[in-house]
């Protein structure tokens, strides 16, 4: 087991993409953050924080995509929450925050969900870690950190709002 990302890395990493959002949407006044269960609502929750020290004033929601899943026959549901959505998405910048991006289903369900909660002006992506194998052609507008890995090993992320830790490691399967 490696550790990839402390506490002061997860902090650095939402800092700079919180700029990154700032600098490409020149400002933060249409963007609506959207954490995807588990670790990806409280990742949206401190991006949210840090865009406002930066001077950004940004929505926050919460997006389940339980439903979409492409896996739902193997897997029982998982019930990770409700879609709390501050207002219409009609018009906005929504950005997707999530932990880790691996294949790509996760965010292809996210989509799916989105087109049924209305037309966002644009749909960009946020993740802590790109780990990479895509199986969908799906990529990650802001990124903690690209981290290669074999399909062998499993990245491991750790919040203190859900593990009571901030971390970032790799494991062998």
């Amino acid at each position: 087991m490696a550790q990839i990302l402390d506490s002061a890395d997860i902090s650095r990493s939402l800092r700079r993409i919180a700029y990154e959002i700032i600098e490409h949407n020149k400002g933060a006044e249409n963007i609506m953050l959207l954490g995807i269960p588990t670790r990806g609502v409280p990742l949206a929750k401190r991006l949210h924080d840090t865009l406002a020290e930066v001077g950004g004033n940004a929505l926050l929601g919460t997006l389940d995509i339980t439903m979409y899943r492409d896996d739902l026959r193997s897997q029982p549901t998982r019930g990770l929450g409700p879609t709390v959505i501050p207002e219409s998405i009609d018009g906005k910048i929504v950005v997707l925050v999530d932990d880790v991006l691996f294949s790509g289903r996760t965010i292809r369900a996210a989509l799916e969900a989105l087109s049924d909660l209305g037309r966002p002006q644009a749909v960009q992506l946020a993740v802590l870690v790109d780990r990479g194998h895509r199986e969908l052609p799906i990529r990650a507008d802001y990124v903690g950190k690209n981290l290669p890995t074999s399909t062998s090993e499993r990245v491991m992320v750790t919040l203190s709002e859900t593990d009571d830790t901030d971390g970032v490691r790799i494991e062998e399967d």
